[in-house]
């Protein structure tokens, strides 16, 4: 009787924001590029080096979602104009810091980004980069 008391459980299915979504194989994304995953709410970034972030669409401003410009090889918030290199660090303010990361692992060559776990970080760090492991 009190069941209607109880918040609903939200249904999610693989591939939303709040889970780990498959993003594809480590070596379909070229170097120095960033690819959206709206539903996923993140850019996944293969950075020139070949190490990968998975960096929120988020302004650390005011939360406005930044476009990745491919011509200016930036993200630019539309509201305030922050802006951000391929690494989610900023490159002009008014943000105050750097673009949250999502945790993201590879397992069997497969890119896993768990939109459950935000990291906020104050600037980049080459901890935060993933490598796809080479084989022995």
């Amino acid at each position: 009787m009190t069941a209607f008391l109880l918040p609903r459980k939200k249904k999610t299915t693989a591939g939303d924001f709040g889970t780990i979504i498959e993003a594809g194989k480590a070596d379909q994304f070229s170097l120095n590029s960033v690819t959206a995953f709206i539903r996923g709410k993140f850019y996944l970034c293969r950075l020139e080096d070949g190490g990968f972030l998975a960096v929120s669409r988020k302004c650390t401003h005011l939360g406005c979602t930044v476009p990745w410009s491919d011509k200016e090889k930036k993200f630019v918030c539309p509201c305030h104009s922050s802006a951000f290199d391929i690494k989610g660090e900023v490159i002009s303010p008014p943000a105050p810091r750097a673009l949250d990361v999502y945790h993201l692992y590879i397992e069997n060559n497969i890119l896993k980004v768990d939109t459950g776990k935000r990291t906020k970080r104050s600037s980049f760090n080459i901890d935060q980069v993933v490598y796809v492991k080479k084989a022995s």
